[in-house]
């Protein structure tokens, strides 16, 4: 982390797109239409953590701003945000090309993402009332208390998707269209062990359920790595029948959902297997990622070339 982060001082600093000083410039009253997902996750998380580690209350009213521009995106029958929303006008919509894989990954991932704005709803007054259901409990968790109906009902999801690999009977999320189910797994969706992990902080019965789930997820994201040349992650996969495993698109670009599962899993249970293949993981992105002025993705992992540094590897190295 020091050798990319001095690499990004050194070479990139000021030149990304939200590295403006939040006081005095940064304006969110833009008539542009922005991802709820990478809006909540990156910019509203990334003041978050600015104000939790500084005090400072200009993260948190800016904070609070976007949180405000963001709610009107729960305004839907089901509650499941809409994908997109015009951060002047409120304006949300689901693009055409959104299908099944995102609405069942939207409504896991999305639970978390609507944790941070109510959090946000009990520190200040800036943020409406509209656009959330109001709970009588002051405790918003992922599975527990307020939360755990929505965590039943996306986790009987989850596992009605899990399908097995021939021969090595390996796990996996295979994608929904519709009726139809294909035998298909991003490397995004390795986030998923690791969630599954902390279903232990709700007792033994939660543990046991997804014990198979978690076990065999976290594998089959590993060999994601593990049966490549270059020992990197594509971004998509597919599961032949007799052939296990095949990279679909060969790009790598340092994403951390599976290493980041791993230091859940590793954290909780103390299996030192889950650190032996971070460690493993590492190493790779070390002989492989690794150059003078930081850290690089590659436009494919079948012939090694080479594609840009993401400043994003930092903020999302943090486990």
């Amino acid at each position: 982390m020091i050798h990319a982060w001095s690499s990004y001082e050194k070479y990139a600093w000021g030149q990304d797109e939200l590295q403006q000083w939040v006081a005095t410039s940064l304006d969110f009253n833009k008539n542009y239409e922005a991802s709820v997902l990478e809006t909540t996750i990156r910019v509203l998380g990334g003041l978050l953590s600015a104000y939790d580690l500084s005090g400072d209350k200009v993260f948190l009213e800016t904070a609070q701003d976007i949180a405000a521009r963001l709610l009107p995106a729960w305004n839907t029958p089901s509650g499941i945000p809409s994908k997109r929303i015009n951060l002047a006008y409120g304006n949300a919509n689901n693009p055409g090309w959104t299908g099944m894989r995102e609405k069942v990954s939207w409504q896991i991932l999305e639970q978390g993402s609507l944790n941070i704005l109510l959090y946000l709803k009990d520190k200040g007054p800036h943020v409406p009332e509209e656009g959330g259901e109001s709970t009588s409990s002051p405790i918003y968790t992922f599975g527990a208390m307020g939360d755990r109906e929505m965590w039943e009902i996306s986790m009987e999801g989850l596992r009605s998707l899990i399908r097995r690999t021939t021969p090595s009977s390996s796990a996996y999320i295979c994608e929904k269209n519709g009726k139809s189910l294909s035998d298909k797994m991003d490397e995004l969706a390795c986030f998923a062990p690791g969630m599954l992990a902390l279903a232990l902080y709700n007792g033994p019965r939660e543990a046991e359920k997804y014990l198979t789930c978690r076990r065999g997820l976290a594998w089959t994201c590993y060999n994601f790595y593990q049966t490549t040349p270059m020992k990197l992650a594509g971004e998509t996969y597919s599961f032949p029948a007799g052939e296990d495993v095949s990279v679909d698109t060969s790009w790598n670009i340092l994403r951390p959902e599976t290493i980041e599962s791993l230091y859940y899993l590793w954290r909780i249970t103390r299996n030192k297997t889950y650190q032996e293949w971070s460690r493993n993981i590492f190493q790779e992105f070390e002989r492989n990622s690794c150059i003078e002025t930081g850290y690089v993705g590659h436009k494919s992992i079948k012939t090694g070339i080479k594609d840009k540094y993401d400043a994003k590897f930092l903020s999302c190295r943090d486990a």
